[in-house]
């Protein structure tokens, strides 16, 4: 059975080059564009794994983390965050908050599916 993944950035061209290599590697798709869809597609779709943009409409990608790791629901769903604007304090943040990997954009598909392949275990 196919693994089940939400990506999450406003960039929709992005999201439409990472979901095609994602379906070209056997795994399902399930998309958000702002920092609401994320929960909202997490709850329904339940997903296997969550690449998240920091950087986000309609809140941020750091308040779609804090909601995402502190709902019963969706805390243990692992989480890739991936961002333009890397500092440490991001990346700490990311960490504290239980994401799983720290990617900069921009990054080679092939690392993506490394860090996808760590997190899922």
């Amino acid at each position: 059975m196919s693994k089940k993944i939400l990506v999450a950035d406003d960039d929709a061209a992005l999201v439409a080059a990472i979901s095609s290599r994602l379906v070209q590697n056997n795994f399902k798709v399930v998309t958000a564009f702002d920092a609401i869809q994320v929960m909202s597609v997490a709850l329904s779709a339940n997903p296997d794994l969550i690449i998240l943009d920091i950087k986000m409409p309609a809140g941020t990608g750091k308040n779609a983390l804090e909601n995402l790791k502190s709902s019963s629901r969706t805390f243990a769903i692992p989480v890739i965050i991936m961002t333009a604007y890397p500092n440490d304090e991001l990346q700490q943040f990311a960490a504290e908050k239980g994401a799983v990997d720290f990617l900069k954009k921009p990054f080679k598909m092939e690392d993506l599916l490394s860090s996808i392949e760590k997190a899922l275990g």
